[in-house]
């Protein structure tokens, strides 16, 4: 049966993606190519632009349920991933759902399950490691934190701070994809901001600071120092965030990460 083939351009959100499969299925098109208003280039398919529409939205989440448990986990978890044309993959991914049900996600030799599997396994696994790697330092009387991740771990990571912290007012800011998680006791919410920038640690902080630099140095043990072992708990690409890898400069969270050298 032959649909159109056709390039889909929306507000680059969820919703906004469920409300371009549902005008698909509608239209019987088929989108080859997935835009939001920010890319540049051009097209050679016919262009489909799509509002968001929430009620068409929820309509397509809700037919999630055909798909199991675990199909509707991969189908929500694939779009918060830095899967290249995740988009695209994710179509062809709800269409085998829409075909075969539940079974389609056991269907592990299938390219389009076995790389949707693949890249939310990676966003799982980033949300883990910043779980035990994401500091916070008090900025007057508010925990501010930031991190770099490849994939958009907030929406995961925001139920494990929330519950740890629950009488703390914090934010969390991911520099890569400029969106934040603002917690207030009862209230939490993650939006999109810009240019965000921390202000200047207090002598308090900067004495915990030192505290656990100190103590991170103290505890280690020179005759066994093995930094591609410590590289391997602890991948050298979160060090930039992390405290016990920062010096001073009067800053919260500084341009220009100083690594120690061996523990002493």
């Amino acid at each position: 049966m032959f649909w159109t083939q056709v390039c889909c351009q929306y507000d680059g959100t969820y919703p906004g993606f469920l409300s371009c499969v549902f005008d698909c299925y509608v239209n019987r098109e088929e989108p080859v190519e997935f835009r939001t208003p920010e890319d540049m280039c051009c097209s050679l398919y016919p262009l489909r632009t799509v509002e968001t529409d929430e009620s068409h939205a929820l309509r397509v989440y809700r037919s999630f349920e055909n798909f199991g448990r675990e199909g509707r986990e991969l189908a929500v978890r694939c779009f918060l991933t830095c899967l290249p044309d995740k988009e695209l993959w994710l179509w062809r991914f709800l269409r085998l759902g829409y075909r075969q049900g539940k079974k389609a996600v056991q269907n592990l030799t299938d390219p389009t399950v076995d790389k949707v599997r693949k890249a939310v396994w990676h966003l799982e696994h980033e949300t883990h490691q910043y779980k035990g790697f994401t500091r916070f330092s008090e900025l007057e009387g508010v925990l501010v934190g930031e991190i770099e991740p490849k994939n958009r771990v907030l929406p995961l990571l925001r139920p494990h701070f929330c519950s740890r912290y629950p009488q703390e007012r914090f934010v969390l800011y991911d520099r890569i994809h400029s969106e934040a998680l603002f917690h207030r006791p009862g209230k939490w919410a993650i939006l999109s901001v810009d240019n965000f920038t921390p202000g200047p640690a207090g002598e308090a902080e900067q004495a915990f600071r030192k505290l656990w630099r100190a103590f991170y140095n103290t505890i280690a043990i020179e005759e066994r120092y093995n930094p591609r072992c410590r590289m391997t708990h602890m991948p050298k690409r979160y060090w930039a965030m992390m405290t016990e890898f920062q010096e001073d400069y009067g800053t919260a969270f500084p341009e220009v990460n100083v690594l120690p050298s061996a523990p002493k």
